[in-house]
């Protein structure tokens, strides 16, 4: 057991506020353990805090003041303490920051929370009718489990007065019980399927992993279709079957609903769920439960990494590659390296699972780093989409239409089968820019540097920056001139409007993240599209991610060389990754689908890797230009992000930033920049990049650290360090 101090010891506490170190107090009345969670004043208030260690006594010790009160929460364990350290130190992020990811569960030192129950009692009703009997039939059949009023009376299908009647003749007995319950328990034996050879073999391999209760990282590699899901349930059910926990990391939380449908299917009962959709009443039942052993499997988003298991055993990242595994405000993480550093400090084992692997996780298999399994052939009588290029440049099409003749009948054909068909693009809104045919002026953000994107659904503009939205202006704010204002270029919403012109009698389904108001509304349409509700899909980047669409057969890429414009050092892989996931929406079922990619550069060497499928030789060509270039992962890279209001406050610190960097020479490290971010202005603060480009192995998080120590941020000033920056906006 962790160190346990008396009342009145110096104990060191580290807490959520932006504070640099832990601060010394005493231990309270009946003491308190190393790592629990208590509540301490600073200055006027009171304010959550983990007891870190032993205090330091560097202070006036008569004006050390006392823990006010530890709360009743499980400790957090050496081992999370450790990856929240560990964490901090690559990321150059603030401990207290690192904390405040890991205390994300409002109410933590509050008592339970009680609920009102229902079960079966030892009177007798005076009066027997059918609605009564009802009742008492379904808490026989629930074998004693007790039900809350809302639960009974839908399952007896009666009011809710009937249950509340039954209680006055105590045939039903009502009591108080705490809200924060243990989950289900997941049962490993329950619905395994039968698997294929490729299947069994890697679910073997992924089985004796889990139970050698060692660290090791297996990439998971198979075909869009080819059952990766159900290879890495069989390695949750042998982590289940050691009595240890684990956790599976989605990249959307909009594929929750049908991945818990397969997890209850395999294990009799549904896990946990972690995501910003999740009430807050759950998000504490979840943390509570997580902590004392109450949930053995947690489905989440990246922020379940942070929550304090008790005996992690295993984390599976699915769509390892999906960008927004890197969170890209406050601290600057990426899930997918963080799974891997915390798998190490548990030793817990780490799947990485995707049809299209980050060239990171390439490279760590191939380098031997991690272990790689391949399912090359999709489950069952499905097989891979046949998949083509539509070149533009052949095409007879409109200036002001999207859809080629050639993709047109194709849909049409689907449409006469019966069949659903997709139509991709990846912009969301109308379209990207609106422009005064008058004057020229093209309307940005008030706040940002940005173009307002026009989104007719909603009859408003608005910046994909920052949020900012404003009612479409009818006349320039430029020039005045009314009625000249041209939205110009697709966006998803345009798309639909000419996907119904040409196909008019077709039901059209719109699926993009600023459409839905919630998570449950995006879980219902994508529902709804599966059981054949919709015969066009039309979708942004939102579609791409591990839908299953039985009917499906057709998707038709619109603008295919979109992702290859502009100098990001990742567009090929991505373009790679994100045509390759959309087309493999197509034909998951029994019929072969097919995948069209409308192109303007059929030759560009992105694109012929795509419709060859030569996967290996796109990640050999790839990792060789960055091997060249020093670019990683054969080298690293971290961005400095600077931002004012004021402009010149910016380029003042960015230049001087640049002139001094001499601790970043001597590791054999390069400063560029400054240069202003691509979008220059965001929420009104002026921004400016710096990038360190270094060699692969030295120790780039100490220098950064010297380097940025020798600068004083005055003012509105703002730095970040972005380490392995995804995204150079």
């Amino acid at each position: 057991m962790d160190d346990f101090y008396a009342e009145g010891d110096l104990v060191a506490v580290l807490t959520t506020q932006p504070l640099d170190r832990p601060l010394d107090y005493r231990a309270p009345e009946g003491g308190c353990w190393q790592g629990g969670f208590v509540e301490v004043p600073l200055g006027p208030r009171r304010v959550l805090g983990v007891v870190w260690g032993p205090g330091q006594g560097d202070y006036d010790l008569s004006r050390i003041r006392a823990v006010h009160r530890a709360l009743d929460a499980v400790p957090m364990r050496a081992e999370l303490r450790s990856f929240l350290a560990r964490a901090g130190d690559y990321t150059l992020t603030p401990l207290s920051a690192m904390l405040r990811l890991a205390t994300r569960a409002p109410g933590l030192g509050e008592a339970p929370s009680m609920r009102r129950i229902y079960r079966l009692g030892e009177g007798e009703p005076d009066r027997m009718t059918d609605a009564r009997r009802r009742v008492l039939e379904v808490l026989r059949d629930m074998g004693g489990l007790a039900l809350t009023l809302g639960e009974l009376a839908e399952t007896a299908g009666v009011t809710t007065s009937v249950v509340k009647g039954l209680t006055k003749s105590g045939a039903v007995r009502e009591e108080d019980a705490p809200r924060d319950t243990p989950f289900p328990r997941l049962d490993p034996d329950y619905g395994g399927k039968d698997l294929t050879g490729d299947q069994q073999t890697a679910a073997t391999a992924l089985r004796e992993g889990v139970a050698s209760g060692r660290y090791g990282t297996t990439l998971l590699k198979g075909v869009t279709g080819s059952g990766k899901t159900e290879v890495y349930l069989e390695a949750v059910a042998e982590c289940l079957a050691q009595g240890r926990q684990a956790l599976v990391l989605l990249p959307e939380i909009a594929l929750t609903s049908e991945f818990l449908t397969r997890v209850e299917a395999r294990f009799g009962a549904k896990p946990a769920e972690w995501h910003s959709g999740v009430t807050v009443t759950e998000r504490r039942r979840v943390w509570k439960m997580v902590s004392g052993g109450g949930a053995e499997l947690v489905v989440g988003a990246r922020s379940a990494l942070f929550l304090p298991f008790r005996d992690l055993g295993l984390i599976v990242v699915d769509e390892e590659h999906d960008t927004s595994y890197k969170q890209e405000e406050g601290v600057l993480y990426n899930a997918r390296d963080m799974a891997v550093l915390r798998a190490s400090i548990n030793g817990a084992q780490v799947v990485l699972a995707s049809a299209t692997p980050s060239l990171e996780s390439w490279a760590n298999a191939d380098a031997g780093k991690y272990r790689r399994l391949d399912l090359t052939a999709r489950f069952g009588e499905a097989v891979m989409p046949e998949m083509r290029a539509l070149d533009m440049r052949a095409e007879d099409l409109p200036g002001n239409r999207w859809i080629s003749p050639s993709l047109q009948a194709a849909v049409r054909l689907r449409l006469e089968r019966g069949e659903q068909a997709m139509l991709f693009i990846n912009r969301r809104g109308y379209a990207p820019v609106t422009v005064c045919r008058a004057c020229g002026h093209q309307i940005g953000c008030s706040q940002c540097d940005a173009r307002m994107v026009e989104h007719r659904f909603l009859q408003r503009l608005v910046c994909h920056q920052c949020g900012e939205t404003i009612p479409k202006p009818s006349a320039c704010p430029d020039c005045a001139a009314e009625d000249k204002l041209a939205a110009v270029g697709p966006g998803v919403e345009r798309l639909a409007e000419e996907a119904q012109t040409l196909f008019p009698d077709a039901r059209l389904s719109v699926l993009s993240s600023d459409l839905f108001g919630s998570a449950r509304a995006l879980k219902e349409a994508i529902e709804t599209i599966a059981a054949g509700g919709a015969d066009i899909i039309i979708g942004t980047q939102l579609v791409a991610k591990g839908h299953n669409f039985p009917l499906l057969t057709l998707v038709g890429v619109i603008d295919s060389d979109l992702g290859l414009q502009g100098s990001d050092l990742r567009a090929a892989e991505r373009t790679f990754q994100l045509m390759r996931q959309v087309a493999g929406r197509a034909g998951r079922a029994e019929k072969r689908g097919t995948a069209l990619m409308q192109t303007f550069q059929p030759e560009h060497p992105v694109i012929r890797a795509i419709l060859s499928g030569d996967e290996e030789g796109f990640w050999k060509a790839e990792a060789g230009e960055r091997m060249a270039a020093g670019m990683p992962p054969y080298g690293r890279l971290a961005g400095v992000i600077l931002s004012s209001t004021e402009v010149q406050e910016v380029f003042d610190l960015g230049n001087a930033m640049a002139r001094q960097d001499a601790p970043l020479r001597r590791i054999g490290a390069q400063v560029y920049g400054p240069a202003p971010a691509p979008i220059a202005r965001v929420r009104g603060r002026h921004r400016a990049r710096l990038l360190v480009k270094a060699p692969k192995g030295v120790a780039l998080q100490p220098a950064l650290a010297e380097w940025t120590a020798q600068f004083r941020l005055k003012g509105s000033l703002r730095l970040a360090i972005d380490i392995d920056p995804q995204s150079f906006f």
